[in-house]
């Protein structure tokens, strides 16, 4: 499914965020940027130890924050390690939307054009997945509708459950405009 906002194209597709032709990619980091197991466990084994070498020389970020490494062997010439909360922590809804405008923030930053986000804290922090959808989509949203040099932005669903979530708050979004 996609949308144009401004003029960037906003995109959701299923499948393994690593396999994308995409300038950056998210990691959806812990704050101490170790890269375990879920999207940053792939990310880790296809990217191989240059990733977590950055990482590890900066030592982390805070929950909202984000960072960027080099892709290492991954079809993505960078890595935005954007750290969301677990689900149950004070101001979590807020901490997402900084963890999403954060990792936007940081492509503009670096010229990026393009970018791909997976459902950031839906795995192992246990976020629920339609507050996630509805969070980072109507925080992407909101960015691209300023200014920005994003020419596309991806969200990379893993599973088709977590997809129709995604697309289904996406239209519902999108009819408003």
């Amino acid at each position: 499914m996609k949308v144009k906002i401004n003029r960037t194209i906003l995109e959701l597709t299923q499948g393994n965020i690593t396999n994308l032709n995409t300038l950056a990619i998210v990691n959806a980091a812990n704050s101490s940027l170790t890269l375990g197991g879920g999207v940053a466990g792939a990310i880790r084994r296809k990217g191989g130890p240059k990733i977590q070498e950055e990482c590890n020389k900066m030592g982390g970020t805070h929950v909202g924050g984000a960072v960027i490494t080099t892709g290492g062997n991954l079809k993505a010439k960078y890595v935005i390690h954007a750290v969301g909360p677990r689900h149950g922590e004070e101001h979590e809804d807020a901490k997402l939307k900084d963890a999403t405008l954060n990792s936007l923030v940081l492509a503009d930053k670096h010229n990026l054009e393009t970018i791909a986000f997976p459902a950031v804290s839906t795995g192992i922090f246990g976020f629920p997945k339609d507050r996630c959808a509805t969070i980072m989509l109507s925080t992407t949203i909101a960015y691209l509708e300023g200014p920005t040099k994003l020419e596309k932005v991806v969200y990379c669903l893993y599973d088709q459950d977590t997809f129709n979530i995604f697309k289904q708050i996406l239209q519902s979004l999108t009819e408003k405009r």
